[in-house]
């Protein structure tokens, strides 16, 4: 069965891959079929052979899960559309912080409401009483 997975390349901490058409059987570093590209996973940088690797999965090759993300988000001219998240983790005691803020907030908000329903309700009997 032939696979697309990533051959580990690179030194030490410092990983690189290339995408590969490879047998299920051989080697993460063995002998590939073809070379369809290479990726960066630190400095998101991405080269990819679109076109030869959808006509492979078309030919029965399996890709992997990391293979089908970059298939996924690989522009037309072969790099990566990588978009960066813009949530920010937070510790659990600024999520709790964050939390109790939230409430005390929701809670003024409940109150200003329920004084501002109170004095619609006081005003209309202030203005019948002083038409009598």
């Amino acid at each position: 069965m032939l696979k697309i997975r990533l051959k580990r390349t690179g030194a030490k901490k410092s990983p690189s891959y290339r995408i590969v058409v490879i047998n299920s059987a051989s080697k993460r570093e063995g002998r590939p079929i073809q070379e369809l590209g290479y990726y960066n996973p630190k400095t998101k940088v991405m080269k990819f052979d679109l076109a030869s690797a959808q006509d492979w999965v078309k030919k029965g090759a399996q890709p992997t899960e990391t293979v089908q993300y970059l298939m996924k988000n690989c522009n037309a001219d072969g790099t990566l559309n990588y978009q960066k998240k813009e949530t920010v983790k937070l510790s659990k005691k600024a999520q709790a912080k964050a939390a109790a803020e939230a409430e005390a907030k929701a809670k003024a908000e409940e109150e200003a409401k329920a004084a501002a329903a109170a004095a619609e309700e006081a005003a209309p009997t202030e203005e019948a009483s002083a038409e009598a």
